[in-house]
Protein backbone atom coordinates (compact mmCIF):
# COMPACT_ATOMS: atom_id res chain seq x y z
CA UNK A 1 0.00 0.00 0.00
CA UNK A 2 0.99 3.25 -1.06
CA UNK A 3 2.11 5.90 1.27
CA UNK A 4 1.19 4.18 4.63
CA UNK A 5 2.24 5.02 8.49
CA UNK A 6 2.47 2.25 10.99
CA UNK A 7 0.26 3.12 14.26
CA UNK A 8 2.01 2.24 17.33
CA UNK A 9 1.78 -0.79 19.08
CA UNK A 10 0.17 -0.94 22.71
CA UNK A 11 1.68 -2.55 25.62
CA UNK A 12 -0.25 -5.91 26.73
CA UNK A 13 -1.55 -3.69 29.42
CA UNK A 14 -4.33 -2.80 27.71
CA UNK A 15 -6.10 -5.88 28.38
CA UNK A 16 -7.11 -3.73 31.38
CA UNK A 17 -8.99 -0.83 30.34
CA UNK A 18 -11.70 0.02 31.54
CA UNK A 19 -13.42 1.79 28.65
CA UNK A 20 -17.48 2.05 29.49
CA UNK A 21 -18.47 0.60 26.48
CA UNK A 22 -21.43 -1.33 25.62
CA UNK A 23 -20.45 -5.10 24.54
CA UNK A 24 -19.90 -5.64 21.07
CA UNK A 25 -21.40 -8.58 19.07
CA UNK A 26 -20.30 -9.55 15.81
CA UNK A 27 -22.76 -8.90 13.21
CA UNK A 28 -23.98 -11.33 10.82
CA UNK A 29 -26.14 -12.07 8.20
CA UNK A 30 -26.15 -10.48 4.75
CA UNK A 31 -28.54 -7.50 3.09
CA UNK A 32 -28.84 -4.80 1.17
CA UNK A 33 -29.27 -0.56 1.77
CA UNK A 34 -31.88 1.70 0.08
CA UNK A 35 -29.85 1.61 -3.25
CA UNK A 36 -29.52 -1.76 -2.71
CA UNK A 37 -25.64 -2.72 -2.96
CA UNK A 38 -24.86 -5.28 -0.17
CA UNK A 39 -23.59 -5.41 3.28
CA UNK A 40 -23.15 -7.69 5.76
CA UNK A 41 -20.37 -10.80 6.55
CA UNK A 42 -18.50 -11.78 3.71
CA UNK A 43 -14.37 -13.73 3.24
CA UNK A 44 -11.98 -11.40 2.67
CA UNK A 45 -8.17 -12.41 1.60
CA UNK A 46 -5.23 -12.94 3.81
CA UNK A 47 -3.54 -8.87 3.89
CA UNK A 48 -0.25 -8.84 2.49
CA UNK A 49 2.30 -5.54 2.17
CA UNK A 50 4.00 -3.69 -0.85
CA UNK A 51 4.90 -0.43 -1.74
CA UNK A 52 2.30 1.76 -3.69
CA UNK A 53 2.56 4.29 -6.29
CA UNK A 54 5.07 7.24 -6.20
CA UNK A 55 2.03 9.81 -7.46
CA UNK A 56 -0.34 9.09 -4.63
CA UNK A 57 -2.35 6.32 -6.73
CA UNK A 58 -2.11 2.49 -4.48
CA UNK A 59 -2.34 -0.15 -7.02
CA UNK A 60 0.61 -2.37 -6.28
CA UNK A 61 -1.14 -5.28 -4.13
CA UNK A 62 -4.90 -3.98 -4.53
CA UNK A 63 -4.95 -3.43 -0.36
CA UNK A 64 -5.83 -0.22 1.06
CA UNK A 65 -6.05 -0.17 5.11
CA UNK A 66 -6.21 2.82 7.46
CA UNK A 67 -7.62 3.42 10.96
CA UNK A 68 -10.92 4.76 11.70
CA UNK A 69 -11.36 8.50 12.00
CA UNK A 70 -14.49 10.15 12.97
CA UNK A 71 -13.08 13.96 13.49
CA UNK A 72 -14.48 16.80 12.25
CA UNK A 73 -12.38 19.71 12.95
CA UNK A 74 -10.52 20.51 9.80
CA UNK A 75 -14.21 21.08 8.23
CA UNK A 76 -15.68 22.88 11.29
CA UNK A 77 -12.66 25.34 11.52
CA UNK A 78 -12.74 26.13 7.49
CA UNK A 79 -15.73 26.76 7.26
CA UNK A 80 -15.15 29.39 10.50
CA UNK A 81 -12.47 30.89 8.52
CA UNK A 82 -13.98 30.97 5.28
CA UNK A 83 -16.71 32.81 7.01
CA UNK A 84 -14.17 35.29 8.04
CA UNK A 85 -13.11 36.08 4.53
CA UNK A 86 -9.77 33.86 4.50
CA UNK A 87 -8.94 30.93 2.93
CA UNK A 88 -7.55 27.92 5.10
CA UNK A 89 -4.52 26.72 4.71
CA UNK A 90 -4.14 23.79 2.82
CA UNK A 91 -2.35 21.69 5.38
CA UNK A 92 -5.23 22.13 7.32
CA UNK A 93 -7.86 20.99 4.96
CA UNK A 94 -8.33 17.26 5.56
CA UNK A 95 -10.68 15.60 3.32
CA UNK A 96 -12.17 12.93 5.51
CA UNK A 97 -13.08 15.30 8.82
CA UNK A 98 -14.99 16.93 5.96
CA UNK A 99 -17.07 14.22 4.37
CA UNK A 100 -17.35 12.52 8.04
CA UNK A 101 -19.04 16.08 8.84
CA UNK A 102 -22.48 14.91 7.49
CA UNK A 103 -24.20 12.31 8.88
CA UNK A 104 -25.35 9.27 6.03
CA UNK A 105 -28.25 7.13 6.09
CA UNK A 106 -25.91 3.56 6.59
CA UNK A 107 -28.62 0.92 7.66
CA UNK A 108 -27.44 0.58 11.11
CA UNK A 109 -26.43 -2.54 12.97
CA UNK A 110 -29.79 -4.60 15.04
CA UNK A 111 -27.00 -5.26 17.67
CA UNK A 112 -23.25 -3.95 18.89
CA UNK A 113 -20.92 -3.86 16.09
CA UNK A 114 -20.40 -1.80 12.68
CA UNK A 115 -22.58 -2.83 9.35
CA UNK A 116 -20.56 -2.34 6.17
CA UNK A 117 -22.15 -0.69 2.96
CA UNK A 118 -19.98 0.02 -0.35
CA UNK A 119 -21.76 1.30 -3.51
CA UNK A 120 -20.10 3.57 -6.07
CA UNK A 121 -20.84 5.42 -8.88
CA UNK A 122 -18.95 6.58 -12.31
CA UNK A 123 -17.93 10.14 -12.64
CA UNK A 124 -17.87 9.93 -16.32
CA UNK A 125 -13.97 10.80 -16.72
CA UNK A 126 -11.41 8.04 -18.21
CA UNK A 127 -12.76 4.70 -16.67
CA UNK A 128 -13.09 6.45 -12.87
CA UNK A 129 -15.63 5.89 -10.31
CA UNK A 130 -16.54 7.41 -6.90
CA UNK A 131 -16.68 4.33 -4.41
CA UNK A 132 -18.00 4.60 -0.86
CA UNK A 133 -17.20 2.61 2.33
CA UNK A 134 -19.62 2.98 4.74
CA UNK A 135 -19.05 1.99 8.39
CA UNK A 136 -21.99 2.78 11.44
CA UNK A 137 -22.59 1.73 14.73
CA UNK A 138 -26.03 1.08 16.41
CA UNK A 139 -27.44 4.41 18.34
CA UNK A 140 -27.25 3.49 21.56
CA UNK A 141 -30.97 4.39 23.93
CA UNK A 142 -29.96 7.28 26.44
CA UNK A 143 -31.04 5.11 29.01
CA UNK A 144 -28.41 2.15 28.46
CA UNK A 145 -25.14 3.97 28.77
CA UNK A 146 -23.02 3.74 31.58
CA UNK A 147 -21.83 6.42 33.32
CA UNK A 148 -19.58 9.33 32.86
CA UNK A 149 -16.81 10.45 34.52
CA UNK A 150 -15.29 13.53 32.81
CA UNK A 151 -12.31 15.45 33.32
CA UNK A 152 -12.78 18.87 31.46
CA UNK A 153 -9.22 20.56 30.73
CA UNK A 154 -9.97 23.81 29.95
CA UNK A 155 -7.78 26.81 28.73
CA UNK A 156 -7.69 30.07 30.12
CA UNK A 157 -4.77 31.30 28.53
CA UNK A 158 -4.66 35.05 27.57
CA UNK A 159 -5.78 33.89 23.75
CA UNK A 160 -9.05 32.44 25.42
CA UNK A 161 -10.05 36.15 26.34
CA UNK A 162 -11.28 36.91 22.51
CA UNK A 163 -14.72 36.48 21.88
CA UNK A 164 -16.31 32.99 20.69
CA UNK A 165 -13.02 31.20 22.64
CA UNK A 166 -13.77 30.66 26.63
CA UNK A 167 -17.18 32.54 26.81
CA UNK A 168 -18.03 29.26 24.40
CA UNK A 169 -16.46 27.20 25.96
CA UNK A 170 -18.34 28.33 29.33
CA UNK A 171 -21.69 28.07 27.56
CA UNK A 172 -20.48 25.01 26.37
CA UNK A 173 -19.98 23.42 29.84
CA UNK A 174 -22.69 24.92 30.93
CA UNK A 175 -25.28 22.96 28.29
CA UNK A 176 -23.03 20.17 28.85
CA UNK A 177 -23.74 20.15 32.85
CA UNK A 178 -27.53 20.36 32.28
CA UNK A 179 -27.43 17.30 29.35
CA UNK A 180 -25.77 15.00 31.97
CA UNK A 181 -27.45 12.32 34.29
CA UNK A 182 -27.00 12.38 38.11
CA UNK A 183 -24.83 9.28 38.46
CA UNK A 184 -22.51 11.35 35.58
CA UNK A 185 -19.63 12.49 37.24
CA UNK A 186 -17.46 15.78 36.07
CA UNK A 187 -14.07 17.28 37.24
CA UNK A 188 -12.45 20.59 36.46
CA UNK A 189 -9.18 21.30 35.75
CA UNK A 190 -7.91 25.22 34.02
CA UNK A 191 -4.78 26.20 32.83
CA UNK A 192 -2.60 28.84 31.67
CA UNK A 193 1.44 29.18 32.75
CA UNK A 194 0.34 26.41 35.27
CA UNK A 195 -2.52 24.31 35.53
CA UNK A 196 -4.88 23.15 38.71
CA UNK A 197 -7.76 21.37 39.95
CA UNK A 198 -11.19 23.79 40.13
CA UNK A 199 -13.32 20.95 40.45
CA UNK A 200 -12.64 17.21 41.68
CA UNK A 201 -14.21 13.89 40.20
CA UNK A 202 -17.86 15.30 41.41
CA UNK A 203 -21.08 13.37 41.03
CA UNK A 204 -23.78 15.46 38.96
CA UNK A 205 -26.38 14.44 41.06
CA UNK A 206 -26.86 16.80 44.08
CA UNK A 207 -23.57 18.93 42.88
CA UNK A 208 -25.21 20.84 39.51
CA UNK A 209 -25.13 24.12 41.13
CA UNK A 210 -21.48 23.24 42.48
CA UNK A 211 -20.46 22.36 38.83
CA UNK A 212 -22.00 25.68 37.14
CA UNK A 213 -20.53 27.92 39.71
CA UNK A 214 -17.14 26.34 39.03
CA UNK A 215 -18.04 26.66 34.85
CA UNK A 216 -18.94 30.01 35.43
CA UNK A 217 -15.97 31.25 37.16
CA UNK A 218 -13.63 30.58 34.65
CA UNK A 219 -11.91 33.68 33.78
CA UNK A 220 -8.57 34.10 30.95
CA UNK A 221 -5.40 35.07 33.05
CA UNK A 222 -1.65 34.41 31.20
CA UNK A 223 0.30 32.05 28.83
CA UNK A 224 -1.03 28.40 27.36
CA UNK A 225 0.83 25.74 29.08
CA UNK A 226 -0.75 23.48 27.47
CA UNK A 227 1.14 20.29 28.60
CA UNK A 228 0.65 21.43 32.30
CA UNK A 229 -2.70 20.90 31.72
CA UNK A 230 -2.82 17.82 29.82
CA UNK A 231 -0.65 16.00 32.46
CA UNK A 232 -3.25 17.99 35.58
CA UNK A 233 -6.27 16.46 33.91
CA UNK A 234 -5.17 12.67 33.17
CA UNK A 235 -3.75 13.04 36.91
CA UNK A 236 -7.28 14.34 38.29
CA UNK A 237 -9.00 11.64 36.16
CA UNK A 238 -7.26 9.08 37.47
CA UNK A 239 -8.15 10.17 40.88
CA UNK A 240 -11.31 10.31 40.39
CA UNK A 241 -11.70 7.17 38.05
CA UNK A 242 -14.62 5.00 38.19
CA UNK A 243 -14.86 1.50 37.34
CA UNK A 244 -17.62 0.54 34.97
CA UNK A 245 -17.73 4.32 33.11
CA UNK A 246 -16.92 5.79 30.61
CA UNK A 247 -13.54 7.79 32.15
CA UNK A 248 -12.84 10.48 29.38
CA UNK A 249 -10.97 13.94 29.48
CA UNK A 250 -12.57 16.37 27.48
CA UNK A 251 -9.57 19.24 26.61
CA UNK A 252 -11.37 22.80 25.08
CA UNK A 253 -8.72 24.63 23.99
CA UNK A 254 -7.64 27.04 20.88
CA UNK A 255 -4.34 24.69 20.38
CA UNK A 256 -2.13 27.64 20.57
CA UNK A 257 0.36 26.39 23.14
CA UNK A 258 3.85 28.73 23.67
CA UNK A 259 5.01 27.41 27.42
CA UNK A 260 6.01 24.37 28.49
CA UNK A 261 5.73 21.04 26.84
CA UNK A 262 4.56 22.12 23.13
CA UNK A 263 4.74 18.53 20.87
CA UNK A 264 2.05 16.49 21.19
CA UNK A 265 4.07 12.99 21.34
CA UNK A 266 5.79 14.94 24.52
CA UNK A 267 2.51 15.71 26.26
CA UNK A 268 1.10 12.26 25.77
CA UNK A 269 4.35 10.20 26.56
CA UNK A 270 4.21 11.83 29.80
CA UNK A 271 1.04 10.80 30.80
CA UNK A 272 1.14 7.45 28.88
CA UNK A 273 0.23 5.15 31.97
CA UNK A 274 -2.74 7.12 32.36
CA UNK A 275 -4.00 6.22 28.76
CA UNK A 276 -2.79 2.21 28.44
CA UNK A 277 -3.79 1.00 32.06
CA UNK A 278 -6.86 2.66 32.68
CA UNK A 279 -8.17 3.49 29.58
CA UNK A 280 -9.03 6.92 29.56
CA UNK A 281 -9.39 8.61 26.30
CA UNK A 282 -9.04 12.05 25.06
CA UNK A 283 -11.70 14.53 23.18
CA UNK A 284 -10.47 17.62 21.98
CA UNK A 285 -13.21 20.73 21.06
CA UNK A 286 -10.90 23.74 19.26
CA UNK A 287 -12.29 27.23 19.53
CA UNK A 288 -10.80 30.27 18.04
CA UNK A 289 -9.91 32.31 14.92
CA UNK A 290 -6.76 31.31 14.86
CA UNK A 291 -6.66 27.49 15.71
CA UNK A 292 -3.78 24.87 16.84
CA UNK A 293 -5.40 22.26 14.19
CA UNK A 294 -2.19 20.40 13.90
CA UNK A 295 -1.65 20.15 17.72
CA UNK A 296 -4.65 18.99 18.53
CA UNK A 297 -5.31 16.68 15.52
CA UNK A 298 -2.32 14.96 17.20
CA UNK A 299 -3.23 14.98 20.57
CA UNK A 300 -6.67 13.34 19.93
CA UNK A 301 -4.99 10.80 17.77
CA UNK A 302 -2.22 9.76 19.93
CA UNK A 303 -4.67 9.86 23.37
CA UNK A 304 -7.05 7.34 21.30
CA UNK A 305 -10.04 10.04 20.93
CA UNK A 306 -11.52 12.52 18.19
CA UNK A 307 -11.75 15.63 17.47
CA UNK A 308 -14.21 18.58 16.66
CA UNK A 309 -14.61 22.26 16.46
CA UNK A 310 -17.22 24.55 17.70
CA UNK A 311 -17.24 28.22 16.60
CA UNK A 312 -21.04 29.10 17.65
CA UNK A 313 -23.78 28.17 20.42
CA UNK A 314 -25.44 26.17 17.35
CA UNK A 315 -22.01 24.04 17.01
CA UNK A 316 -21.96 23.56 20.99
CA UNK A 317 -25.22 22.53 21.82
CA UNK A 318 -24.82 19.96 19.20
CA UNK A 319 -21.50 18.70 20.41
CA UNK A 320 -22.05 18.82 24.33
CA UNK A 321 -25.97 18.17 23.73
CA UNK A 322 -27.67 16.08 20.81
CA UNK A 323 -24.37 14.32 20.05
CA UNK A 324 -23.28 13.62 23.92
CA UNK A 325 -23.27 9.89 23.48
CA UNK A 326 -20.76 9.74 20.99
CA UNK A 327 -18.70 11.63 22.54
CA UNK A 328 -18.60 10.12 25.65
CA UNK A 329 -19.18 6.80 24.89
CA UNK A 330 -17.11 3.99 23.27
CA UNK A 331 -18.76 1.11 21.21
CA UNK A 332 -15.29 0.10 19.66
CA UNK A 333 -11.48 0.25 20.38
CA UNK A 334 -8.69 0.01 17.75
CA UNK A 335 -10.96 -0.05 14.68
CA UNK A 336 -9.33 -0.09 11.32
CA UNK A 337 -10.88 -0.42 7.91
CA UNK A 338 -9.03 -2.77 4.85
CA UNK A 339 -10.02 -2.69 1.10
CA UNK A 340 -9.48 -4.97 -1.17
CA UNK A 341 -9.95 -3.87 -5.06
CA UNK A 342 -10.00 -7.18 -7.63
CA UNK A 343 -7.20 -6.36 -9.36
CA UNK A 344 -9.33 -8.38 -12.36
CA UNK A 345 -11.39 -5.23 -13.01
CA UNK A 346 -9.57 -2.37 -10.92
CA UNK A 347 -6.74 -1.09 -12.57
CA UNK A 348 -5.72 2.08 -10.00
CA UNK A 349 -7.05 3.59 -6.95
CA UNK A 350 -6.78 6.19 -4.09
CA UNK A 351 -8.05 6.89 -0.64
CA UNK A 352 -9.15 10.21 -0.45
CA UNK A 353 -7.85 11.69 2.85
CA UNK A 354 -6.58 9.66 6.22
CA UNK A 355 -3.17 10.62 5.20
CA UNK A 356 -1.88 10.31 8.92
CA UNK A 357 -4.52 6.83 9.62
CA UNK A 358 -2.45 4.90 7.24
CA UNK A 359 -1.36 1.20 8.45
CA UNK A 360 0.82 -1.15 6.97
CA UNK A 361 -1.56 -3.91 5.27
CA UNK A 362 -0.32 -6.71 7.31
CA UNK A 363 -1.27 -5.46 10.16
CA UNK A 364 -4.80 -5.40 9.72
CA UNK A 365 -5.14 -8.33 12.06
CA UNK A 366 -2.52 -7.12 14.57
CA UNK A 367 -4.31 -6.01 17.37
CA UNK A 368 -1.44 -4.43 19.28
CA UNK A 369 -1.41 -2.26 16.11
CA UNK A 370 -3.12 1.04 17.15
CA UNK A 371 -6.99 1.97 15.09
CA UNK A 372 -9.36 4.36 16.15
CA UNK A 373 -12.37 4.74 18.72
CA UNK A 374 -16.06 4.89 17.24
CA UNK A 375 -18.80 5.62 19.96
CA UNK A 376 -22.53 4.76 19.30
CA UNK A 377 -24.33 6.75 17.06
CA UNK A 378 -21.23 7.11 14.93
CA UNK A 379 -21.12 6.73 10.67
CA UNK A 380 -17.63 6.64 9.00
CA UNK A 381 -17.13 7.11 5.42
CA UNK A 382 -14.25 6.56 3.11
CA UNK A 383 -13.73 7.65 -0.10
CA UNK A 384 -11.71 5.99 -3.42
CA UNK A 385 -10.99 7.47 -6.57
CA UNK A 386 -11.28 4.04 -8.67
CA UNK A 387 -10.30 3.85 -12.69
CA UNK A 388 -11.55 0.03 -13.64
CA UNK A 389 -9.93 -1.39 -17.00
CA UNK A 390 -11.69 -1.32 -20.02
CA UNK A 391 -14.92 -3.45 -20.53
CA UNK A 392 -14.20 -5.69 -17.16
CA UNK A 393 -17.13 -6.26 -15.37
CA UNK A 394 -17.99 -8.93 -11.92
CA UNK A 395 -16.19 -8.35 -8.32
CA UNK A 396 -14.84 -4.73 -7.90
CA UNK A 397 -13.98 -4.73 -4.31
CA UNK A 398 -14.36 -6.23 -0.64
CA UNK A 399 -14.41 -3.68 2.31
CA UNK A 400 -13.96 -5.23 5.96
CA UNK A 401 -13.92 -3.24 9.43
CA UNK A 402 -11.58 -5.16 12.84
CA UNK A 403 -12.27 -3.73 15.94
CA UNK A 404 -12.23 -4.74 19.73
CA UNK A 405 -14.72 -4.82 22.49
CA UNK A 406 -14.10 -1.95 24.67
CA UNK A 407 -14.05 -4.03 28.06
CA UNK A 408 -13.37 -7.60 27.19
CA UNK A 409 -11.11 -6.46 24.08
CA UNK A 410 -12.19 -9.61 21.94
CA UNK A 411 -12.30 -8.82 18.20
CA UNK A 412 -14.50 -9.05 16.04
CA UNK A 413 -15.24 -8.35 11.86
CA UNK A 414 -17.50 -7.35 9.47
CA UNK A 415 -17.06 -7.04 5.54
CA UNK A 416 -19.12 -5.83 2.66
CA UNK A 417 -18.59 -6.37 -1.16
CA UNK A 418 -19.48 -4.31 -4.29
CA UNK A 419 -19.81 -5.40 -8.18
CA UNK A 420 -18.67 -3.41 -11.04
CA UNK A 421 -22.87 -3.58 -12.30
CA UNK A 422 -23.68 -1.82 -9.32
CA UNK A 423 -21.89 1.56 -10.11
CA UNK A 424 -24.77 4.03 -10.74
CA UNK A 425 -23.81 5.45 -14.25
CA UNK A 426 -23.37 9.17 -12.64
CA UNK A 427 -21.96 10.48 -9.11
CA UNK A 428 -24.42 13.53 -9.54
CA UNK A 429 -27.32 11.31 -10.23
CA UNK A 430 -26.35 8.57 -7.39
CA UNK A 431 -28.48 8.31 -4.02
CA UNK A 432 -28.44 11.75 -2.08
CA UNK A 433 -25.60 10.66 0.70
CA UNK A 434 -23.40 9.74 -1.89
CA UNK A 435 -23.43 12.97 -3.45
CA UNK A 436 -22.89 14.72 -0.23
CA UNK A 437 -19.93 12.99 0.31
CA UNK A 438 -18.47 13.14 -3.28
CA UNK A 439 -19.33 17.25 -2.93
CA UNK A 440 -17.20 17.44 0.72
CA UNK A 441 -14.28 15.63 -0.66
CA UNK A 442 -14.47 17.14 -4.30
CA UNK A 443 -14.50 20.88 -2.02
CA UNK A 444 -11.69 19.53 0.18
CA UNK A 445 -9.45 18.34 -2.41
CA UNK A 446 -9.89 21.77 -3.89
CA UNK A 447 -8.29 23.67 -1.12
CA UNK A 448 -5.85 21.51 -0.58
CA UNK A 449 -4.48 21.58 -4.04
CA UNK A 450 -1.34 23.90 -3.04
CA UNK A 451 -0.34 21.56 -0.64
CA UNK A 452 -1.07 18.54 -2.30
CA UNK A 453 1.69 16.16 -4.54
CA UNK A 454 -1.54 14.68 -6.20
CA UNK A 455 -3.73 14.95 -9.16
CA UNK A 456 -7.10 16.62 -8.35
CA UNK A 457 -9.86 13.94 -8.09
CA UNK A 458 -11.09 12.79 -10.98
CA UNK A 459 -14.41 14.50 -12.23
CA UNK A 460 -14.37 17.10 -10.48
CA UNK A 461 -16.71 19.76 -11.47
CA UNK A 462 -15.30 22.84 -9.93
CA UNK A 463 -16.21 25.08 -7.09
CA UNK A 464 -18.88 27.53 -8.94
CA UNK A 465 -20.85 24.10 -10.27
CA UNK A 466 -19.84 22.36 -6.83
CA UNK A 467 -21.86 24.82 -5.12
CA UNK A 468 -24.64 24.35 -7.56
CA UNK A 469 -24.50 20.59 -6.55
CA UNK A 470 -24.62 21.48 -3.19
CA UNK A 471 -27.53 24.08 -3.52
CA UNK A 472 -29.51 21.67 -4.69
CA UNK A 473 -29.11 18.96 -2.53
CA UNK A 474 -29.95 21.12 0.43
CA UNK A 475 -33.01 22.38 -1.33
CA UNK A 476 -34.39 18.82 -1.97
CA UNK A 477 -34.10 17.58 1.57
CA UNK A 478 -34.41 21.15 3.32
CA UNK A 479 -30.77 20.40 4.53
CA UNK A 480 -29.27 22.75 6.86
CA UNK A 481 -25.88 20.87 7.09
CA UNK A 482 -25.74 20.69 3.43
CA UNK A 483 -26.86 23.91 3.28
CA UNK A 484 -23.92 25.48 4.98
CA UNK A 485 -21.82 23.44 3.04
CA UNK A 486 -23.01 25.06 -0.27
CA UNK A 487 -22.33 28.57 1.60
CA UNK A 488 -18.76 27.90 2.47
CA UNK A 489 -18.40 26.60 -1.40
CA UNK A 490 -19.63 29.85 -2.33
CA UNK A 491 -17.32 31.57 -0.42
CA UNK A 492 -14.48 29.78 -0.96
CA UNK A 493 -15.12 30.42 -5.20
CA UNK A 494 -15.51 34.05 -4.06
CA UNK A 495 -12.03 34.04 -2.67
CA UNK A 496 -10.27 32.39 -5.12
CA UNK A 497 -12.10 33.75 -8.22
CA UNK A 498 -14.71 31.98 -10.53
CA UNK A 499 -13.57 28.82 -11.85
Amino acid sequence: MGNYRTRRPRGTLLALMIAGGLLITGCSGGASDHSGKSYGSAPFPAPAYSAGRSDGRESANHLSTFALDVDTASYGYTRRTLAEGRLPDPATVRPEEFVNSFRQDYERPRGNGFTVTVDGARTGKDGWSLVRVGLATRTAPEGERPPAALTFVVDVSGSMGEPGRLDLVRDSLGMLTDRLRDDDSIALVTFSDEARTVLPMTRVGGHRARVHDAIDELRPTDSTNLGAGVRTGYATAVEGLRPGATNRVVLLSDGLANTGDTDADTILERIANARREHGITLFGVGVGSEYGDALMERLADRGDGHTTYVSSDEDARSVFSEQLPQNVELTARDAKAQVAFDPQTVAEFRLVGYDDRRVADEDFRDDRVDGGEVGPGHTVTALYAVRTRPGATGHLATASVRWLDPGTRAPHEESGQLETGSLDDDVWRSSYGLQVAATAAYFADDLRQDAARQAPLPGSPGLTALAEHAEGLAARRQDTDVRSLAKAIREASALRGAD
